[in-house]
Parts: C-alpha cells; sequence; structure tokens
C-alpha cells in the first residue's frame, strides 16, 4: 500500500434523522487555516513527486501547450452600434476584447477595448460579463478574481477607450443591465459581512435586485426587488421596445420561473406586471409583440415551444413542440431564431414573428456554442465548435437565413494541427443510454484501446460534441474518447432531466454504469484501459460511479465536484443546487443522498481505481472542501496499488476564466495520469 500524506482523523460525530454520521474530516472545511494550507502544501507536493515519473508527462505537457497557443476568437456581437469580439493570439492567458465600428473593420483586426490580461500579475483576474448603454458610450464590464464568482463592474468609455470613474462591487450570477436611456443599470448585489475573496464558504444570502445610477456612489444605489428566501435568484432584461424591465425569478436551479415585468417610467420603474407569478414551468423571455409577449416555454411540452403570452398570462403556440428539443430562442430584427437539438445535435432555425416561415440555417456541423441576436440588428451571429476545433463564428442574415463563415475573425498561426476524427453514434441497450464514440480516422481501432469516458448528467445542461482543449490531446495520443447522454441533462427535455434528478439521481450513474459495460462488451475497450472524467455535477458522477463500481474502472478524474452530499447545501451557494439534488433536511430525501453521496461510500479496504482529483483554492461555486474530504477518505480507504492524489490550483476558481497556461498544465497532467494508468502509450 501507498503511504499517503497523513490526514488527521478527528472523532466528529453527527446525528442526523436518527443516523449517526461521522465526519472525521471536517477541518478541511475551514480553507484558511494553517492546518487545511499544510495539508493542501503536502498533497500538492505528494502529487508532483508522483507525477514527476509519469514518462507521459513531457508529451502531454507539450501537447497541451501547443493545443492552447492555438489562436482563437469568440462569438461577435453588435450592441448599441459597436461590434465586439473576443480574441487571443494564442500566447495569452486571457482573451482580450476588441471593438468597431463595422463588421468589415473587426474582421481586419479593430481596437484592443479592453486587455484582461493587464489586470493582474499571475493572469487570474478575467472578464466574467460585458455590456453596453443604449446610447454606445459606456462598456460596463465585470472582473472575476483569482476565478472566484465575485464580480466588480467597472466602465470604459468606448469611443476613447478611458477608464470612467465608477465602480461597483460584491456582485454575483449578474452582469450589468441598462435602463433604456443610458442613466444606471440593474445588477445583482450581495451583502456580505465575511468578504469577498473568493475563499470564504459560508451560505450565500439571497442576491438583491439594485439599481446604479453613473456618477453616483454604491451606497445610493436603489434596492429594486428582494426575497428573502435564500436561495432564490433574480435575472433581468430590457424589452426590446423598452417599455418593461423584465425579470426571471427562480428558486435555486430549479428551472421553474416566475415572469414580472417592471414599467419603465420616467420616474424609475413602476410596479410589477405579474404575467407568471408561480414556480411551475421553464420560461424564457424572447421579445415582445405588440402588447403581448415571445416567450420559450416548457408548460404541457417536454421539449419546449415558443408561445405568444398576455400580460395575464395566457399562452398560445407559436412554435409547438416537436420532436426537437428547444434549447433557446432569441429576437432578431424580423421575428426570432430559435435553437434546437436533434439527437444532442444543434440545429438553428429563423421565423417571422408570427411564427410563420421557418427557414433553417445553413451552417456546418458542430455544436453552437454561441448565439447573439437582437431585435435591433439586421443580422445575427453564431458560434459552433467540433471536438477538436474551437469557435467558428457565421454571420446570419435575419431576413433570409443567408450564412458566411467568418475565419478571417482568428488571427494568428497555429502550432497544431489536430487529428481528423470520426464521430459514432451508439446506444448502451437496456437502459437506452445514447452516447458517442469519436476516433482518429487514421488509426486502427480493432483491438480495445484505452478510453476516457465523459460524463455531466444534470440541471438539463445538455452534453454535445463540442470543443475541449484535452479532446485534442487524448485523440492525438491515439486514444478513444466518449461522450455521454445521461439522464438528469437537457439533451431530450424536461422528462428526461426529471428522470434523474431527486429520488431519480441514481439513473445518472446507473446510465453512466451502463455505457461502461456496453463498451467493454463491444470491445471498444476493457476495464483496465478505462478512465472517466467530469467536472462540477459531472465530478459528483465520477465521485458516485467509482466507488459503486470501482471494478468497471482502472482510473477516476473527478473535478471541482459535488461529494459530499449531506453538507452541500451549508455552503456558499449550494443551497441553490436543492433542486436537483434534494434537501439533507428533508428526511426522504436525506436517505437519497446518503445512499449515494460519494464522501460516504468510501469503504476501508476497497480496492478503487487510479485517482486524481483536482479543484481551486478560490472556487466559491463547489467550495474545494468537498474534493479535500474525499481523497483524504480514499487515501484512508484505498486497499490497492493504484495512487489516490489530488491536485489543488492557487489562485483559480471553478474553472471559469482561468489562464491558458494553467489550463494547459492541469489538462496534461489529468491525461499523462490516464495514460500511464490506461496504457496508452504517446511520443
Amino acid at each position: 500500500m501507498t503511504a499517503f500524506p497523513e490526514s488527521r482523523r478527528d472523532d466528529v460525530v453527527e446525528t442526523l434523522h436518527g443516523q449517526e454520521i461521522a465526519d472525521p474530516y471536517r477541518w478541511l472545511e475551514d480553507p484558511d487555516s494553517p492546518d487545511t494550507q499544510d495539508w493542501v502544501r503536502r498533497q500538492n507536493e505528494f502529487t508532483e513527486a508522483e507525477l514527476s515519473g509519469y514518462p507521459e508527462r513531457a508529451w502531454f505537457r507539450a501537447t497541451m501547450s501547443a493545443i492552447l497557443a492555438r489562436p482563437r476568437a469568440g462569438v461577435p456581437a453588435k450592441k448599441a452600434g459597436w461590434y465586439f469580439v473576443g480574441r487571443n493570439d494564442g500566447t495569452q492567458a486571457q482573451d482580450v476584447i476588441y471593438v468597431a465600428e463595422s463588421l468589415d473593420e473587426l474582421l481586419s483586426g479593430g481596437r484592443v477595448l479592453i486587455d484582461p490580461n493587464t489586470l493582474s500579475e499571475d493572469g487570474t483576474d478575467s472578464l466574467g460579463s460585458f455590456t453596453v448603454s443604449p446610447d454606445g458610450k459606456y462598456f460596463a464590464y465585470g472582473i472575476n478574481e483569482s476565478g472566484s464568482d465575485w464580480t466588480t463592474f467597472r466602465l470604459l468609455d468606448i469611443a476613447s477607450g478611458e477608464p470612467v470613474d465608477d465602480v461597483v462591487t460584491q456582485s454575483k450570477f449578474s452582469e450589468a443591465v441598462w435602463l433604456p436611456d443610458s442613466s444606471g443599470y440593474l445588477y445583482l448585489h450581495y451583502p456580505v459581512t465575511d468578504g469577498s475573496e473568493g475563499t470564504e464558504t459560508s451560505g450565500l444570502s439571497s442576491g438583491r435586485l439594485t439599481l446604479h445610477k453613473i456618477g453616483t456612489p454604491q451606497s445610493e444605489d436603489t434596492l429594486v426587488l428582494h426575497f428573502e428566501e435564500q436561495s432564490t435568484f433574480i435575472s433581468t432584461e430590457v424589452s426590446d421596445d423598452d417599455r418593461y424591465v423584465v425579470a426571471l425569478i427562480t428558486e435555486g436551479t430549479d428551472p421553474a420561473a416566475k415572469l414580472w415585468l417592471f414599467p419603465i417610467t420616467s420616474d424609475g420603474l413602476g410596479e410589477p406586471i405579474k404575467v407568471v407569478d408561480e414556480y411551475r414551468d421553464e420560461i424564457f423571455f424572447v421579445r415582445m409583440s405588440g402588447d403581448q409577449l415571445v416567450l420559450q416555454t416548457d408548460r404541457d411540452a417536454s421539449r419546449g415551444r415558443v408561445v405568444l403570452s398576455t400580460l395575464d398570462g395566457v399562452f398560445t403556440d407559436l412554435v409547438p413542440e416537436g420532436e426537437s428539443t428547444l434549447q433557446a430562442v432569441s429576437a432578431t430584427a424580423h421575428g426570432f431564431v430559435t435553437l434546437t437539438l436533434v439527437d444532442a445535435q444543434s440545429v438553428v432555425t429563423i421565423y417571422a414573428l408570427d411564427g410563420s416561415g421557418a427557414r433553417q440555417v445553413e451552417i456546418s456541423d458542430g455544436a453552437v456554442v454561441g448565439l447573439n441576436s437582437s431585435a435591433k440588428n439586421a443580422d445575427f451571429f453564431v458560434g459552433l465548435s467540433t471536438v477538436t476545433d474551437p469557435t467558428l463564428s457565421y454571420v446570419v442574415s435575419a431576413s433570409t437565413g443567408a450564412a458566411r463563415a467568418l475565419p478571417e475573425l482568428v488571427r494568428g498561426t497555429s502550432p497544431f494541427t489536430p487529428p481528423a476524427v470520426t464521430v459514432e453514434r451508439r446506444v448502451a441497450p437496456g437502459r437506452d443510454v445514447p452516447y458517442f464514440v469519436i476516433t482518429r480516422s487514421d488509426l486502427d481501432y480493432s483491438a480495445p484501446r484505452p478510453t476516457l469516458m465523459w460524463g455531466y448528467g444534470g440541471f438539463r445542461i445538455p452534453i454535445q460534441t463540442d470543443y475541449r482543449p484535452g479532446w485534442s490531446g487524448w485523440l492525438a495520443a491515439g486514444g478513444v474518447l466518449v461522450i455521454t447522454n445521461l439522464r438528469g441533462g437537457g439533451e431530450y427535455g424536461s422528462d428526461w432531466h426529471d428522470a434523474g434528478r431527486l429520488k431519480n439521481k441514481q439513473n445518472v450513474f446507473d446510465d453512466f454504469i451502463g455505457v461502461a459495460s456496453h463498451l467493454q462488451e463491444t470491445g471498444v475497450t476493457t476495464a483496465d484501459q478505462l478512465a472517466m472524467h467530469g467536472r462540477s455535477n459531472g465530478g459528483l458522477l465520477i465521485g458516485a460511479v467509482m466507488t459503486q463500481r470501482p471494478d468497471l474502472f482502472k482510473v477516476a478524474l473527478p473535478g471541482v465536484g459535488v461529494l459530499d452530499m449531506l453538507r452541500f447545501h451549508k455552503f456558499t451557494v449550494g443551497a441553490a443546487w436543492v433542486s436537483d439534488f434534494g434537501s439533507p433536511e428533508d428526511p426522504e430525501q436525506f436517505e437519497d443522498l446518503l445512499a449515494y453521496s460519494p464522501l460516504h461510500r468510501v469503504a476501508a479496504g476497497t480496492e478503487y481505481p487510479a485517482t486524481l482529483v483536482v479543484t481551486g483554492d478560490h472556487d466559491d461555486r463547489v467550495v474545494p472542501l468537498h474534493s479535500h474530504k474525499y481523497i483524504a477518505a480514499l487515501q484512508h480507504a484505498q486497499s490497492g496499488p493504484a495512487p489516490i492524489l489530488t491536485r489543488v490550483e492557487v489562485n483559480t476558481g471553478h474553472g471559469f476564466g482561468k489562464p491558458a497556461a494553467m489550463v494547459a498544465a492541469e489538462w496534461a497532467d489529468l491525461l499523462a495520469f490516464a495514460a500511464h494508468h490506461t496504457g496508452l502509450r504517446v511520443g
């Protein structure tokens, strides 16, 4: 047995719903204590010593560095007459925002408006969002420090590029939503008493919808709307006719929403019109149609539909439910555009305002990763990616649907050419779980090969064959990549989501296990060649599966996972996830959670797969204590020879905005670890 770094075991036992629950590593919940920091240091040193001996590491480091050095660009957006795009020449830690007065000027290069790489010495501060005042004067951008969800809003004068002396702090899960007269913007404010550094763990209070007037101190901001319930979220936008502030109100991550309209008057905001005032269905505002609203909803339509709604919430169909899954709807100058999923693959269609004239947009195969359109613009932009290629953007006519690719947005020479790949759609029988098998087109796969499985299965989030830097690295090495579509996700509508949440959460794990079994039964791979990876809710997936069926996998790679299912609701935004997981405070749901909680299913004397857990010390979404406690428990329980390691990144959070070099280094370690233990030969 490996001698792992010591993890102190305390005699902490809590009685929950009549059951005694041991929690010997509760001391690791304090990220700032000297004991925790010493533990992290020792674990990182142990991991580095182990990985430094892997011959695969140098190859993956060089390969991932080359992949992250590929020039790339995001999806353009037109706002208040200006064109914007994020671009990276391949050498920058963070994408740089460019601005231009025309699309042709943007394609020719444009002007640097803001370079987030100048915000911090180590490149860990990132641009979280940006919006533009309707008069085209101000650029309001949100900065996230060290990968935290905490946001600080600042302003630039777009024409001159000069900063404006106006700052708003302590926001989360929000962007600046401008009033039509450009006098100020709405944002979600989270007043805190224990700091907003990104390492605090206390439960987050309910956000306060607040109005900030430009040129006035934040202390004078006006409270617009607030609910006492801890996990209530409010998202806002201004209607395309500038008559209303549209507020969508949700309880945590539950898709069911209330929809209120605040009339915009010369005196401010009027009393809300409560179009939908119950948490019943998923609802998104699209645009106005005269005095009625165009909405996206799953009411009486698991796959979604587009409806016209009166101000008192009476719906009539514009685009009825079909066989495909409605993922997003956005306004255009001539009506609206829909993004649907046909067996987890993207289709973009334009419609007239009355729902007539459906016309599919002809764009290359790929997963849509961006759709920027507006009722005020004649064209809109679509971004697609594939497993091995980052975003390729198109400009599309809102009236005809004619599309033109914009490869010139990407500027620079790539040091890496991804391999040609073959994507095959398969279904695991019995549970009827669809999945993709991706292989290099030039290799022989007649014999089983090392395989990396990816999954998520939660929060109605669809999983597609879109770009992640590590996929190119694994495929270039000759490995098989498998992307699974599990219950709990959003690929097949709300019924598919419901089949994998709350009391049905075990279905997600069974689906993943079913695909793993099918891969082995059909000769794609073997148990000694199979690695699995997932992040966040996908980290929970990996943690649960490896404790339930450790025999099916050689390698487990849980990333920033929710792993303590009895205490997740007590930290930062965790209470918001009760809609998918259930509440540990409820006796019946507690039993369901305990049955699969990865931390609590770890059993001494079990031979677990080789495991590498990754997390960030500034992850204030899924706080790192989940990973810390899980690793300590696994190391204590491991009876086999496989290593149990953790990799704690400093000054990074849940993943968004991580500097390119850190992304490359993390992927290199994950893939080298998987390759080493599954027998994938590289170089």
